[in-house]
């Protein structure tokens, strides 16, 4: 299976060169938080006989948060939540929120079957995604004839 590659750095443009400068090769924007890849949740994918199972590691979502496409043989999978909360006291007023999204395509190759319905469940913090392969595609066992 090939997975689209994204565009590395796309989030944060000034972790490549471009304000390395100013802060005298400072270590604060080499950390992994700043690397596009530690955005995005890990992902296995699996290929067995009658599919492909893909698994999405996705804590703090719920199943309303997760936006899940196929177009043209390209699978996205969006994930996006919001949080906001807001506490007023006497003195004060504390209001706190919070944004978390991340979005992945992957191009499916041909012998998936996009026709059929694809399974997708989420439970304790991971997505799951079932798609079945076209019944062409599916492993022939081997079949000796027999020459009279």
């Amino acid at each position: 299976m090939s997975l689209i590659k994204l565009n590395q750095n796309r989030l944060f443009p000034w972790t490549n060169n471009g304000l390395r400068p100013f802060f005298n090769d400072d270590n604060l924007f080499n950390t992994p938080f700043f690397e596009e890849d530690a955005l995005l949740p890990a992902m296995n994918v699996k290929e067995h006989d009658e599919g492909f199972d893909i698994e999405f590691v996705a804590p703090g979502f719920t199943k309303k948060d997760f936006e899940v496409t196929i177009d043209e043989d390209v699978l996205h999978i969006c994930g996006e939540k919001e949080k906001e909360s807001e506490e007023t006291e006497e003195a004060y007023t504390r209001k706190e929120f919070s944004y978390n999204s991340f979005e992945r395509s992957l191009k499916l190759p041909k012998s998936v079957n996009t026709d059929q319905e694809v399974k997708a469940t989420y439970k304790n913090g991971i997505l799951k995604l079932n798609l079945l392969k076209k019944e062409a595609t599916k492993e022939v066992t081997k079949k000796v004839i027999e020459v009279v």
